[in-house]
């Protein structure tokens, strides 16, 4: 497994740089505002969203003020949408912490996002920064879309493996594709290096989200099991729309009860898991991850080798490869 630490390297003084600026973005005369969002730096997770930032910016260009404004704007942009899923899911835990709703409650916590998001939209327009505000923009646009496009479907279960890629796209893959155009145009690379960057960042994406739909189906590092959460939650991932699509109509009257009505029932997820696992929906959903893995690469080895590059494909590896 590669380290992240390795795949920093060449960008390990930005990113340090970055937190620093961060954390200033988000300053407040409110006293509140400022222990929560110390809480929320505290919590960072693996800084996927700036190292794809600041590795783009690299292999594009050079590392620029605005590149740390790109890195800060998607974060905080990102932060907010996190601050309001978790009202949205009445989730209590984000990354095995207290989610911002289940220590301040759902009014505090939806105020926070939109602090957020005012700071994000003021970081760009006070700087001029109108070509990352548009890109960030659509992403988040996108992101609501999807979400909105899942929610409609999952009310009838009548999920396509058309519809699935629409709405993973649009969920997460738009995200890192915001990054690495964001990345690139801090960098004042022209429109076409923008948008082949963007592509880049949402195969990726696309990439990481099938993977992160294979740990329902997967063991878990700590239980030794697969955890069936996706199954409890009505998510239609492509592992189970691969057994759907390849069940008799009874079969398939089986699988949609069983995730309409009996997520809850261990003895039924289990056997729907087996299921999945024996009609080849998890070696299918692998061969989907690899091939939109190597159509990322494949457009990252059109830009020359430097270190930059060699991290990113690194990164590439990492995503598909990780453990959690």
């Amino acid at each position: 497994m590669i380290a992240l630490e390795e795949i920093k390297a060449p960008i390990q003084q930005h990113i340090d740089l970055f937190e620093g600026k961060f954390r200033t973005s988000m300053n407040s005369s409110v006293p509140l505002l400022n222990t929560i969002t110390r809480y929320i730096v505290k919590r960072k997770g693996k800084q996927l969203r700036p190292m794809f930032v600041f590795l783009s910016a690299g292999l594009t260009g050079e590392v620029s003020e605005s590149t740390y404004r790109a890195a800060s704007l998607i974060e905080l942009l990102h932060t907010a949408t996190l601050v309001h899923d978790d009202v949205v899911d009445d989730s209590n835990l984000r990354r095995g912490f207290f989610s911002l709703n289940a220590l301040w409650k759902n009014k505090i916590a939806v105020l926070v996002g939109d602090f957020l998001l005012s700071r994000g939209l003021l970081l760009a327009l006070e700087n001029e920064e109108f070509h990352l505000l548009k890109i960030v923009s659509e992403a988040v646009r996108q992101m609501s879309e999807g979400e909105l496009l899942q929610i409609e479907k999952a009310r009838r279960l009548d999920i396509s493996e058309e519809i699935y890629f629409e709405i993973i796209r649009k969920k997460t893959a738009t995200l890192i594709g915001s990054c690495c155009a964001c990345g690139t145009a801090s960098t004042g690379a022209p429109e076409e290096t923008v948008k082949k960057m963007w592509q880049f960042g949402e195969f990726v994406g696309i990439a990481f989200q099938i993977k992160d739909d294979l740990f329902d189906y997967e063991k878990s590092n700590s239980t030794g099991k697969p955890t069936g959460i996706d199954i409890k939650e009505k998510k239609m991932t492509l592992p189970l729309i691969y057994l759907l699509n390849h069940s008799d109509y009874p079969e398939r009257r089986w699988i949609i009860n069983t995730v309409k009505n009996h997520g809850n029932d261990p003895g039924r997820v289990k056997r729907l898991i087996e299921k999945v696992a024996t009609t080849g929906g998890i070696s299918y959903a692998r061969e989907k991850m690899i091939e939109y893995r190597k159509k990322a690469l494949d457009i990252l080895n059109t830009f020359p080798e430097n270190d930059h590059r060699n991290s990113l494909q690194k990164l590439v590896i990492f995503t598909t490869d990780r453990n959690l």
